[in-house]
């Protein structure tokens, strides 16, 4: 369901349980916001090395039956030196990245 201002809420599933939401006008751009606070990629230092371990994201649209389905990775960067004040002011060096890739998209039966 669209918002006033364009944006679309998705809830992110795992194991059939609701636990995250993440807003965008897009449903990558939820995506991506996901991917980007998944666990386990700390240690990847660059995108070949974690796009070779993908995890599959599931994020159902609120206010339809639509599950989009992505596979996501994330790793570690170095902070951009355009990097914004609070950055500089707290001497953050590194950065999460993450991009995905859909797969599909699926209905519920609810």
């Amino acid at each position: 369901m669209v918002r006033e201002d364009g944006k679309r809420n998705f809830v992110m599933l795992e194991d059939g349980e609701k636990t995250k939401q993440f807003t965008g006008e897009m449903p990558r751009q939820a995506a991506l916001k996901a991917a980007r606070r998944l666990d386990g990629y700390e240690s990847y230092d660059s995108e070949s090395d974690a796009e070779a371990d993908p995890t599959e994201i599931r994020l159902l649209e609120r206010g339809t039956d639509r599950v989009h389905i992505y596979h996501a990775w994330a790793w570690e960067d170095t902070a951009p030196n355009t990097k914004p004040g609070w950055m500089k002011e707290n001497n953050v060096s590194s950065v999460m990245r993450g991009n995905v890739s859909k797969q599909r998209i699926e209905h519920t039966d609810t």
